[in-house]
């Protein structure tokens, strides 16, 4: 199972960071291999809530439906499901001065003929981790310009 990790530090505080990652529909901005993404329920934000997401990487498009799973001042984690791979994306957010540190995790879990592509994947997901931490490090510092 695939696993990539990453832990920086950006300019928004823990209170923009939290509600901004778990409404994943804003993966569109922050995600580099999300095309669109769009939320499957109404009403606020809550663990339960749901989004259908397009993404293409290396060249391959995929859709999971995402469902927000945990949400805490400190935690966001979301689940991407369909019938080849589950998607965990684990957030952690912690005050750094007035801002925040974040280790972002997403593993992979392959399910069925997908899991031969588990050694290659593990390459091609370190690339994704480190453009998702810049371009989500500039989207949060952008965030805290803003309020």
């Amino acid at each position: 199972m695939p696993t990539v990790s990453r832990t920086f530090t950006v300019d928004a505080s823990p209170e923009v960071v939290v509600p901004y990652l778990a409404d994943f529909s804003n993966a569109e901005q922050w995600d580099p291999g999300t095309e669109r993404c769009t939320r499957s329920d109404a009403g606020p934000v809550k663990v339960g809530s749901s989004w259908h997401n397009t993404s293409k990487i290396a060249g391959v498009s995929t859709e999971l439906t995402y469902t927000l799973e945990e949400m805490s001042g400190t935690r966001v984690v979301l689940v991407g499901r369909n019938d080849t791979a589950t998607s965990t994306e684990t957030i952690e957010i912690t005050p750094s001065g007035a801002g925040s540190s974040i280790t972002y995790t997403n593993e992979i879990d392959f399910q069925g003929i997908a899991k031969v592509a588990n050694p290659l994947a593990k390459v091609v997901f370190e690339k994704v981790g480190n453009d998702v931490e810049k371009q989500l490090t500039d989207v949060l510092n952008g965030l805290a310009r803003e309020a």
